[in-house]
C-alpha cells in the first residue's frame, strides 16, 4: 500500500475482531466513549448449535443467536460504529503509520482497514470426540458448559464424555446436579488411582471402554453405545471439547505469506511470521493482564480466546466492558504511559 493510499484510508480508533458477547460489549462501551470502532463479524459463533443460553441477567433462556443479533443492532445504532461482515485473514502492525492493518474478505468483498488499536474477540474452535451422532444431540441433550446447562439436567441419568486430563474436576462439578453420572474416558483421558478414588467417593461411575456413538431419535438422546456393543441408557450429558485458538492471522507484517504461516505450530502458538512478542499459554490462548492487555502494545484480547477459555456469556460480556475502559484510557493517556505489565 502506498503512502497516498495510507493518507486516504480512514483510521479507526479501535478494530474489534469478533462479535460475540465479549466483542459486542467492548464495541458498545467504546462507541459510548466516542471512539470510532470497526466491528468485524465473521458470523461463526461457537455456540451456534445451542438453543438457549442461561445466566445472562434479564436474558435468561434467550437464544445465543438472538443475543448476538440484539447486541449487533445496539452497536450499529451509534454513528461511531462501522460494522462489517468479514473473515479476517490478516492483522499486523504498520510501523510506518503507527497503526494496525486489518484485512479480510466475505463473498468476494475485501476488507481493507486501519486502526490505532485492536481488540481480539474471536473466541475458539471446538474439536469434539469422534462420535457420529454427537453433533445431532449437541445443544439439546448434550452440552459443554456445566454452569449454563446443568440446571436443566438436574437429577437425570447423565453421561460425561471427556478425553482430557481435567476429567476428574469436571466430573465432580457435574455431579453437583445429579447422583447418576457415568464418566466415559473413551480409553483416552488419563486417570490415576487417586482420580478414580475421588470419583468413586462421590458416587461417580467411570467407564474407560471405547465409546462408539450416542443413541437416540427425534425425541432426544436415549443412551451411550460402547465399542463392545453395550448400550447404557442415558438421557443426556456433557462433553469436553478440545478448544483451539485459531490466530494465524495475527502476523508480524502484511508481507508474511499465508503459506509461511501454515507450518507447524508450537504449543505456544509460534509459527513463522507470527506476531513478535505475543505471549500465549500452553493451550495457545492469549495471555492478558486483568483488563485485557496482551504483551503487544495496542493489542487487546477478551472472552474465550483468553485463559481460562470458555466462560458464561455474561462473564465474557463483562470482560469486554472492562477491556473497553482500558482501551479508552490508554488512547487518552498514551499506550506507553498507562500500560500495565502482563503478569
Amino acid at each position: 500500500m502506498s503512502s497516498t493510499e495510507h493518507a486516504d484510508q480512514v483510521v479507526h480508533d479501535v478494530a474489534v475482531i469478533g462479535a460475540g458477547p465479549a466483542g459486542l460489549s467492548a464495541a458498545l462501551n467504546l462507541v459510548r466513549a466516542k471512539r470510532t470502532v470497526l466491528l468485524v463479524d465473521a458470523n461463526r459463533p461457537r455456540n451456534a448449535a445451542t438453543l438457549r443460553s442461561h445466566g445472562f441477567l434479564t436474558r435468561d433462556g434467550i437464544s445465543p443467536l438472538e443475543l448476538r443479533k440484539l447486541g449487533r443492532t445496539e452497536v450499529e445504532g451509534y454513528p461511531e460504529a462501522t460494522v462489517v461482515q468479514s473473515v479476517v485473514d490478516l492483522v499486523a502492525p504498520d510501523p510506518d503509520t503507527d497503526t494496525w492493518q486489518v484485512h479480510g474478505s466475505w463473498r468476494g468483498t475485501e476488507l481493507e482497514a486501519r486502526a490505532r488499536t485492536v481488540v481480539v474477540a474471536t473466541g475458539l474452535r471446538e474439536e469434539f470426540p469422534a462420535l457420529p451422532m454427537l453433533r445431532a444431540f449437541y445443544g439439546t441433550a448434550v452440552h459443554s458448559c456445566v454452569e449454563c446447562d446443568a440446571y436443566d439436567k438436574a437429577g437425570q441419568p447423565l453421561a460425561f464424555i471427556c478425553e482430557t486430563d481435567d476429567v476428574v474436576d469436571r466430573a465432580l462439578l457435574i455431579a453437583a446436579w445429579t447422583d447418576d453420572l457415568i464418566v466415559y474416558t473413551n480409553g483416552v483421558a488419563p486417570l490415576d488411582d487417586a482420580g478414580r478414588a475421588r470419583l468413586a467417593a462421590a458416587g461417580i461411575v467411570v467407564d474407560e471402554r471405547g465409546v462408539e456413538d450416542l443413541e437416540g431419535d427425534r425425541s432426544g438422546m436415549t443412551g451411550v453405545r460402547l465399542a463392545d456393543g453395550h448400550v447404557e441408557p442415558r438421557t443426556g450429558g456433557f462433553v469436553r471439547p478440545v478448544w483451539h485458538a485459531d490466530l494465524d492471522w495475527l502476523r508480524t507484517s502484511a508481507t508474511t505469506s499465508t503459506s509461511a504461516m501454515s507450518g507447524n505450530t508450537a504449543a505456544n502458538g509460534d509459527t513463522p511470521g507470527a506476531l513478535e512478542g505475543l505471549q500465549r499459554d500452553t493451550q495457545g490462548l492469549l495471555v492478558v493482564d486483568r483488563v485485557g492487555r496482551t504483551s503487544v502494545p495496542g493489542l487487546y484480547a477478551v472472552g474465550d480466546v483468553t485463559p481460562p477459555g470458555p466462560e458464561q456469556l455474561i462473564v465474557a460480556a463483562g470482560h469486554g466492558a472492562a477491556t473497553a475502559a482500558a482501551v479508552h484510557r490508554d488512547l487518552v493517556g498514551g499506550l506507553a504511559d498507562l500500560r500495565d505489565a502482563v503478569q
